[in-house]
């Protein structure tokens, strides 16, 4: 359902498909920079893989060795044999127990006779969506050893541990775990083998589940996310009553290229895996195996149609019954040397065929998976096949700052990350002199934190073409997307960890903004644009560095102004003593008496002690907070913290003090910092809102881009967004200190700076 909005953002809800086996005990547990691309695998938690450690990192050869010299098996602390590793909202409705293959058979094996899709059988985990998506990963062996490192097994080397390989947001992560398994009476509970003594999919399962902190976590999903994750492709979703004229032809290319796909029926919501009277399972995942043009021969005439392959996880007979299913009158007229060719078999084991026709009538949703380029071997790609090209940037919305939300908050709306790309060269025999471009927005690591309460967000893009881009402002301003429309987008925003879309382009530049649908939304994203041709693809912001300080804060000070100069200096005088130095102390009883008229204060004597009182009791229980907030302005005077910042900012023979000289220079700097607080807080609050940050320090003669800016809003920002005066005082002082640093070790401006160890210490501990 769409929800038609202002200014064209509709936003779209998804349910995702989690079912169960039928007849399973279910229970009442459903839960619902441009890099280039590295095949590295990192081990789970180390930095490079981009996923915080839950505890030490763990490395599988290491750990395999270790467990043999000692004599040992594995038992991982990182994901125990616990309760807490199956469900996070609620203890198991059974008695489960923790068993090692061994334990439930007499003669475990990682492989019976090779891995195969009907390896793959549910259990009672609704992860349907997971299963499909291993069922077409075994199609490819090139892509499932990836996935399924063959250096293990219950050979010579066992050791009671194992190891599996996932893409996540743009690296390959190593997961290693123990094999002790879930079962309750002696079997596996959730996904299993058909072959009772094959564990591969079993301990794949587990090793998934790890990586997003338990079983109950994988309840719920599209195929596209697994799909996903074992290639690190980007997934094209098309709704099938919506389809377009060349769906069949995109699927068959799609399969030629090894490209993984799923499909779905929308679930029936008063019955659970509702059944149609043809056969298929609403709410459920399928696997598609094999799309084919089959050469068929009537009475009549002779050509060829479209058939698809389809598997249903569950491996039963529950099958398609309409045409072309198992033993169907129409598979007689295919000869029987295609018959042979295609490798059709009758059995009831949840596979079955059916025309294009009845698969677009009957199911309501396709997922393509286009695989990465890296994914894509020369034993995968054959001779006469090509990789996409692809370009990928991580980023995030930060509260305030870069979560402007769509372009129904057209205010803040140009606040959000952009990106900058170019296409030089149109597709090969395009007709039209086009560029084909698929731009996919995926949101991070909102699955492993559902057990704290997070959901996936509603997110989209939109993309506007660039007719003079050397010309305009880096990022784009607010005017230019109140008197420019998208030239494509995101069909909807949904909630979907990914959301994605293949367009027709002419050759030109572009900018992508991705975005929430609501403003304020926090989360991290990665964006991929894959083209045909190479593209160009930067950050569409302002390098970081010096500005022009604004003409309204340099000018010459106003009278009252100078009276305030003149005020400090005479102060400065009298209490700095014989040396003619003063400490932070000093600074700060000078900075509160020469601008106590302009900082904001209580009215009265009467009212500074109930201030006083109530900014107490607010620090401790109403922090951040707006009745925090509102007796947090009428604090006087400078901070401590920000008071030493300004002494080391100017102290350069690190004396811990400072004479006149460098009072007068910082007194001048200062001067700018409050008059640019004091324009950009119109309301007098004593705060900024954190979307006034980069204006406010623009002014101020400092430019930033939104990585600086993200990183300053989680410093010194807060929960609201807002930027208090003491606070946007200490980021110019950082700012200041940083900067002056950096250009003290470039004297060239070549945008690199050397220091040695000691060097670094020295000046970041005392900026």
């Amino acid at each position: 359902m769409t929800d038609a909005r202002p200014n064209g953002c509709g936003v779209r809800r998804f349910h995702a498909l989690g079912d169960a086996v039928p007849g399973a005990d279910d229970g009442d547990d459903d839960v619902g920079g441009n890099e280039t691309f590295v095949a590295e695998h990192y081990p789970l938690g180390e930095r490079g893989s981009g996923l915080r450690a839950r505890g030490s990192v763990q490395d599988f050869n290491a750990l395999r060795d270790q467990c043999l010299a000692e004599g040992t098996l594995f038992e991982d602390p990182e994901f125990p044999a616990q309760d807490s590793s199956l469900f996070f909202s609620k203890s198991p409705n059974k008695p489960f127990e923790w068993r090692r293959p061994m334990e439930i058979v007499e003669d475990p094996q990682l492989f019976v006779e090779g891995a195969s899709r009907f390896d793959v059988q549910q259990g009672e985990l609704g992860d349907c969506w997971l299963l499909a998506a291993v069922a077409n990963l075994t199609l490819s062996s090139a892509l499932f050893y990836k996935i399924v490192p063959d250096d293990q097994g219950f050979g010579s080397k066992y050791a009671g541990i194992f190891h599996f390989r996932f893409w996540q947001y743009g690296r390959w992560v190593d997961v290693v775990i123990d094999d002790r398994l879930p079962t309750c009476y002696g079997k596996l509970v959730f996904l299993h083998s058909s072959q009772h003594n094959e564990f591969w999919s079993a301990l794949l399962e587990k090793a998934y589940a790890k990586l997003h902190g338990s079983y109950e976590a994988l309840k719920g999903g599209t195929t596209c996310e697994a799909m996903e994750d074992f290639t690190g492709g980007v997934t094209e979703m098309y709704e099938l009553n919506q389809a377009p004229p060349n769906l069949f032809k995109i699927m068959l290319k799609g399969y030629e290229r090894s490209s993984l796909m799923g499909c779905s029926i929308e679930p029936d919501p008063n019955v659970l895996e509702a059944q149609t009277p043809q056969g298929l399972v609403k709410g459920h995942a399928y696997s598609i195996t094999k799309v084919k043009l089959v050469d068929i021969q009537t009475p009549g005439r002779t050509g060829k149609i479209p058939l698809i392959r389809l598997r249903n996880p569950w491996g039963n007979e529950a099958e398609w019954n309409g045409p072309w299913s198992d033993k169907s009158p129409e598979w007689r007229f295919i000869p029987e040397s295609e018959k042979e060719e295609i490798g059709l078999t009758f059995d009831d084991d949840g596979e079955f065929w059916m025309s294009y026709k009845d698969f677009e009538e009957h199911f309501h949703r396709l997922e393509i998976c286009n695989l990465n380029p890296d994914s894509l071997t020369e034993e995968i790609l054959g001779s006469d096949k090509r990789k996409w090209e692809m370009s990928m940037f991580e980023g995030e919305w930060v509260r305030g700052v870069t979560a402007g939300g769509c372009r129904n908050f057209l205010e803040t709306f140009w606040h959000n990350p952009q990106y900058r790309i170019t296409l030089n060269d149109p597709d090969e025999d395009d007709e039209d002199n086009k560029c084909t471009v698929i731009v996919a927005l995926m949101q991070k690591n909102r699955r492993s934190q559902r057990r704290m309460g997070v959901e996936v967000l509603t997110i989209g893009f939109a993309m506007y073409h660039l007719p003079d881009p050397d010309n305009l402002p880096k990022p784009l301003p607010l005017d230019f997307f109140k008197y420019n429309q998208s030239v494509a987008r995101s069909p909807s925003f949904i909630n979907l960890r990914e959301v994605s879309c293949r367009f027709k382009l002419p050759p030109g530049t572009y900018c992508i903004v991705p975005s929430t649908f609501e403003a304020n939304e926090e989360g991290e994203f990665i964006l991929r644009v894959f083209s045909e041709n190479k593209n160009n693809m930067e950050e569409n912001d302002e390098e970081v560095g010096i500005g022009e300080i604004d003409d309204r804060v340099k000018n010459e000070p106003e009278p009252e102004e100078q009276k305030t100069e003149d005020k400090a200096k005479e102060f400065f005088l009298k209490i700095a003593g014989e040396d003619l130095e003063i400490d932070w102390k000093e600074l700060q009883d000078i900075l509160d008496y020469a601008m106590r008229n302009e900082m904001p204060r209580a009215s009265s004597e009467q009212d500074s002690i109930i201030t006083t009182v109530l900014s107490l009791f607010c620090g401790v229980v109403c922090r951040d907070t707006p009745l925090g907030q509102m007796f947090e302005t009428k604090r006087e005077g400078f901070s401590k913290d920000v008071c030493r910042s300004m002494v080391a900012l100017m102290d350069v023979d690190r004396t811990g003090k400072l004479g006149y000289e460098e009072f007068r220079a910082l007194w001048t700097d200062v001067r700018h910092w409050k008059n640019v607080f004091k324009m950009y807080d119109k309301d007098g609050s004593g705060y900024l809102s954190a979307f006034e940050l980069r204006q406010a320090l623009n002014s101020a003669g400092y430019r930033l881009n939104n990585h600086i800016l993200n990183i300053l809003v989680h410093r010194y920002g807060t929960k609201t967004g807002t930027i208090s005066f003491d606070d946007f005082m200490m980021c110019a002082v950082k700012l200041k200190a940083m900067i002056d640093m950096f250009k003290e070790k470039d004297p060239d401006n070549s945008n690199r700076a050397e220091f040695t160890m000691e060097e670094w210490v020295e000046k970041t501990l005392y900026a």
